[in-house]
């Protein structure tokens, strides 16, 4: 059987365990809004990659197209 010293400190470390997991927990939910912020500004950044490129590519055709003239 468990003494008394024994007692307190597993008392002692499911304390630690337990505050580490809300930390952890508290972590991950920031890791995890931070990596959806990211994908988002990712997608907002593909999108307007991808209008700079059609914008360029009219200008190119409108470009070669006033050269044939």
């Amino acid at each position: 059987m468990m003494n008394e010293m024994e007692l307190k400190h597993l008392e002692r470390r499911v304390d630690e365990l337990l505050q580490r997991l809300t930390s952890l927990k508290s972590e991950n939910h920031s890791l995890r809004e931070s990596q959806a912020a990211l994908l988002a500004e990712r997608a907002r950044l593909i999108e307007k990659n991808e209008l700079a490129r059609s914008r360029v590519e009219a200008m190119i055709g409108r470009l070669k197209s006033m050269e044939q003239e």
